[in-house]
């Protein structure tokens, strides 16, 4: 059980530094959407998939351990989770210690990355409006007001004032 318990610890410590990684990451997004520049968020947005994969990892080492810790306390998988498994150390106050230690730093970064990620979000919730409010504009250039030239019988005939272009011209 001793061997179990550290390399739970162990797993993780090296989850948290991980997560730190991708705040330290997300931190850095948020300069880089509000200056919009997108070469440097895709650089960015590779290195977090990198993370990300290692996380995937040790996510799975993770469960496999509390799986074994589970079996060897004969408890349920399921509803054992890390505030409950501290409580069952009360026997082994070292260990006990150090899970409650991880478990609070996991979950302050947890938040930190909550905040953040929120925070990046709405900034590019915000881009995205922009460019939506942009798109209108140019649109609403292309429906300038027409000329009351009418025929005979009645229908318009008249050509539209200002700016018209048919389509995207990528030379501009």
């Amino acid at each position: 059980m001793a061997s179990l318990m550290e390399n739970l610890i162990s797993l993780l410590e090296q989850e948290n530094g991980e997560y730190e990684k991708l705040l330290e990451l997300s931190m850095q997004k948020t300069p880089v959407i509000i200056e919009g520049d997108i070469s440097k968020l895709e650089k960015i947005t590779d290195e977090e998939q990198i993370i990300v994969g290692k996380v995937n990892r040790l996510d799975k080492e993770r469960e496999q351990v509390m799986q074994d810790i589970a079996t060897v306390l004969n408890k349920d998988v399921q509803t054992l989770k890390l505030g409950k498994l501290t409580a069952l150390l009360s026997g082994r106050p070292a260990e006990q210690q150090k899970l409650s230690e991880i478990h609070a730093k996991l979950k302050v970064t947890m938040n930190q990355m909550v905040r953040v990620n929120n925070q990046n979000r709405e900034l590019i919730q915000s881009s995205l409006e922009m460019v939506q409010y942009n798109m209108n504009v140019l649109k609403s250039m292309k429906a300038a007001p027409e000329t009351a030239n009418y025929t005979r019988e009645a229908f318009n005939s008249g050509s539209t004032m200002g700016y018209e272009q048919k389509g995207f011209d990528a030379k501009q």
